[in-house]
């Protein structure tokens, strides 16, 4: 049996947690969430806990087992805490600022790159050279970093680009004259 599966996901006060026909709604402080649960799978919600169980030990019964109650673990932890990515701009004249729903970057190009992010996502510059990417949704705010990053990777000569906070870029030892 799924050791991760057969744990039951324990609902926090404040949070609320409906069931209805495989679709998974939870509402809390930081926002609300949906998730629409495999047939396969089953869900009992009692008072204080969601538990998934699964008909059969087949191969994807056991992988959804797991996984079911992984995204419904992380869908509750989001909108009690939310989730947040950092990422660090390096470079000579590389910045990046908010205005609106829009990001401005400065990466190098003969062009500033602008990045209209998700209403559900909140994107804040601590400084020019900081990007915080928050919200309730795990998948979503690790697919804003991603994308973000995606714009100047960094380089493993110079180490310029934009990486996440405490990432360790291998770098390279450039050309020698011998």
């Amino acid at each position: 049996m799924s050791r991760i599966g057969r744990k039951p996901v324990e609902i926090p006060s404040g949070v609320k947690v409906t069931v209805n026909n495989r679709k998974v709604h939870i509402e809390g402080p930081k926002g609300k969430l949906d998730l629409s649960v495999h047939p396969r799978m089953k869900l009992e919600l009692s008072e204080k806990e969601i538990t998934v169980s699964r008909p059969t030990d087949i191969r994807t019964d056991r992988s959804l087992h797991g996984l079911t109650r992984s995204l419904i673990q992380n869908m509750i932890i989001g909108v009690c805490k939310g989730y947040q990515k950092e990422l660090e701009i390096v470079g000579v004249g590389f910045k990046a600022a908010v205005k609106g729903n829009m990001l401005t970057m400065s990466l190098g190009y003969s062009h500033q790159i602008e990045y209209e992010f998700p209403k559900d996502i909140t994107v804040v510059c601590p400084n020019q050279t900081r990007v915080a990417v928050s919200g309730c949704d795990k998948k979503m705010v690790g697919q804003v970093a991603a994308d973000i990053r995606r714009f100047h990777k960094p380089e493993p000569y110079k180490g310029k680009g934009v990486m996440y906070v405490g990432e360790q870029i291998r770098r390279k030892q450039g050309k020698t004259v011998g």
